[in-house]
């Protein structure tokens, strides 16, 4: 059997392994693969994971929030993993993906929690699809407003820390530099801009297991490549608009990728928000800060 076989049916069956169960969704050209636990009839939560990681990267939150009584739902993203590789990548699709994904539940709102890229998605889906998210978590991206157009007028510090955002507009280079020596690079970039132990080897593996699935990494790229055709899309300026839903942006000040001078600003955008700094966490915030953390997503969805 085909290695790329054998890793899938592992991915298959990684969910149950954590005590979750496997979901399918059928949404409009896309089939997404989900993680899900907790009650059926339970409050929704959205749980939308950024590069390179998949449904995976919430495995600390899923069995709080489903243990407080919430209806858990933690998708493998369009061209992650085991859901569909089919473009296109630009943030207005993806945000339509998440509102899809509510109404595939069968629920009218949810609530909706995002890291790095599903920050951004999660971002989007609060501000062009208000009447689906009921409240807003945030972990570690800024408003959409800020990362396109503050990006460029942040400065050279901040311009130093995004220099990933051009590399990955090159094709093919990346792919082969990050998929070498079994995603060696890939593991290195998990571990060095995180806390040690952070993550495990053997998690580790399961991620190389999921980026080794044929076009994801391509795709997962893809969401950086969509960059510029979001940023000169006739749609841009739907993006500069607060949100609505309440928002709780949960920061963890030694990001190496994003400064913490766009979470300050991230707050002007919300109309009702509110900020908390993790002085030690880096932009694996809800990898460290686990109990934290799920403490104050419990509190602030049951608010």
């Amino acid at each position: 059997m085909p290695k790329e076989i054998l890793l899938a049916n592992s991915l298959f069956k990684l969910p149950e392994e954590y005590g979750f169960s496997t979901t399918w969704f059928n949404l409009p050209g896309l089939r997404l693969h989900a993680a899900a636990a907790g009650p059926q009839d339970g409050p929704l939560v959205i749980l939308l994971h950024g590069w390179p990681e998949f449904w995976f990267s919430w495995r600390k939150q899923i069995p709080a929030l489903a243990g407080a009584g919430y209806r858990v739902v933690a998708p493998d993203q369009r061209g992650y993993n085991l859901s569909d590789k089919i473009g296109p990548y630009d943030i207005f699709t993806l945000a339509q993906d998440t509102a899809n994904l509510i109404a595939a539940c069968g629920r009218e709102q949810a609530f909706v929690a995002g890291h790095d890229w599903g920050a951004a998605v999660a971002w989007s889906t609060a501000i062009l699809h208000p009447e689906r998210v009921k409240k807003l978590a945030i972990f570690n991206v800024p408003h959409p407003a800020l990362m396109l157009g503050g990006l460029r007028t942040a400065g050279l510090r901040q311009a130093l820390k995004s220099y990933y955002i051009y590399f990955f507009q090159i094709r093919r280079l990346p792919e082969w530099l990050l998929s070498r020596a079994e995603f060696a690079a890939l593991r290195r970039l998990l571990q060095s801009t995180s806390r040690p132990g952070t993550f495990s080897r053997r998690e580790l593996d399961f991620y190389a297991d999921a980026w080794s699935q044929r076009g994801t990494l391509t795709a997962s790229l893809g969401w950086y490549r969509a960059l510029p055709q979001t940023a000169m899309s006739s749609r841009r300026s739907e993006l500069n608009q607060k949100v609505p839903a309440p928002t709780l942006i949960q920061w963890g000040e030694q990001d190496v990728a994003l400064d913490l001078s766009l979470a300050i600003k991230s707050l002007n955008w919300c109309k009702q928000g509110q900020l908390i700094r993790y002085p030690r966490a880096t932009h694996w915030i809800h990898h460290e800060e686990v109990t934290e953390v799920n403490a104050r997503l419990v509190s602030f969805f049951g608010e």
